[in-house]
């Protein structure tokens, strides 16, 4: 992105276009375009989007937000300790995806601030002990490493980030 240009991350609505939008990952493409909508309305995720001021309907990137518990024996030791014997509430950043054109400008990382903010505001409402993640491979797991996040025990792609520590 340019420098004149703001990033606006809002709620999917119908003015955006899903269809044009490709970040080379098609299962993360097809989502967008297919079942987002659905997912919305079903009250199943939240999805956000992230557009420039001046090009409100090119969706640049995208997340989707839900609810989840995590079982408490996947959790580090020294939390689970500390912790009611039960599931523990969290958020669920279930997906999270970069236009190609617009790889590589920080909006990834804009995106899973943005994520992060969202949740510590549901979570003076509603108790979310943490944030976790699943990384489609890789290096989505090195790019959330990178931020505070780790492996739930027992998970392959499954990463956590305490709310606490943010």
């Amino acid at each position: 992105m340019s420098d004149d240009s703001r990033l606006v991350i809002q709620p999917l609505d119908t003015r955006h276009d899903r269809t044009g939008f490709s970040c080379g990952v098609g299962a993360l493409d097809t989502y967008l375009s297919r079942q987002a909508r659905q997912d919305v309305k079903r009250r199943i995720s939240r999805v956000f989007v992230a557009a420039s001021a001046t090009q409100p309907n090119t969706i640049l990137g995208y997340y989707t937000l839900s609810s989840l518990a995590i079982e408490l024996d996947t959790l580090p030791l020294h939390l689970a300790r500390k912790l009611p014997r039960h599931p523990v509430p969290a958020a669920l950043l279930g997906r999270l995806a970069v236009s190609q054109a617009a790889q590589g400008q920080g909006i990834g990382s804009m995106l899973l601030a943005d994520a992060v903010k969202r949740a510590l505001s549901v979570s003076t409402h509603i108790a979310i002990y943490a944030l976790v993640v699943d990384a489609i491979d890789e290096g989505a797991q090195r790019f959330y490493e990178q931020f505070g996040f780790s492996l739930l025990s027992g998970e392959r792609r499954r990463l956590f980030l305490p709310l606490r520590s943010v």
